[in-house]
């Protein structure tokens, strides 16, 4: 049976992977983020163990955005003090983000599995193993609270669905060494009840 999570986070940045001058963010956080998260929730630093679960998202707010300025470090001289490495730049921010996770095992064969992991983690929250704040997007965007969900009100949520035609292209794995092995997946939103989340609201993490 998956596990359903509602997720907090007062402000984050999740930040288009090709935006350089100018960082804008993605309107909801891609899987791959998510996935990040679930990992460092229960204690995880190997981002393969749980190749092959299954996550799906829903928003249940409507995040708003502000544009701030803010120091930026490009190493382009040897010298890390030379003060033409910083200089500043704009960054979009989303405020007031809430949103739901469902986290089905899928074809992860870990052994405990990332939805065990995670249902041992709230059942016994003294017996994980981890470290540093909880965040997603970036590390400064840490998380106000993730609650384990028993009960679905069936309230109108905007479901984060696959489509080919969808405007909306975010990352479900990152190559973090190199762009060339990250993976995306084209998205749209869908207007629909807190059940089940439609078929097309699953996404496989895999490695590339």
């Amino acid at each position: 049976m998956p596990i359903v999570l509602e997720v907090e986070v007062p402000i984050a940045c999740f930040r288009q992977s090709h935006s350089t001058g100018y960082l804008e963010t993605y309107p909801v956080p891609p899987p791959a983020t998510v996935y990040g998260m679930l990992l460092s929730l229960v204690g995880e630093t190997n981002r393969y163990e749980h190749c092959g679960t299954r996550i799906a998202i829903a928003l249940l707010s409507e995040p708003q955005e502000s544009t701030v300025i803010r120091t930026f470090h490009r190493y382009k001289k040897r010298d890390i003090h030379d003060p033409s490495n910083i200089r500043p730049g704009y960054q979009k921010l989303l405020t007031d983000i809430r949103l739901m996770v469902w986290v089905d095992t899928g074809v992860d064969s870990a052994q405990p599995t990332l939805v065990e992991r995670l249902q041992r983690a709230f059942a016994s929250p003294a017996l994980i193993d981890r470290f540093g704040g909880l965040f997603l997007g970036e590390s400064r965007d840490l998380v106000n609270a993730v609650t384990l969900v028993k009960n679905l009100d069936g309230g109108a949520v905007r479901w984060l669905v696959k489509d080919e035609q969808g405007d909306l292209r975010v990352p479900y794995w990152v190559d973090h060494i190199g762009a060339q092995h990250t993976r995306w997946l084209r998205y749209v939103f869908q207007q629909a009840t807190l059940h089940e989340p439609p078929d097309s609201a699953w996404t496989v993490i895999q490695a590339s």
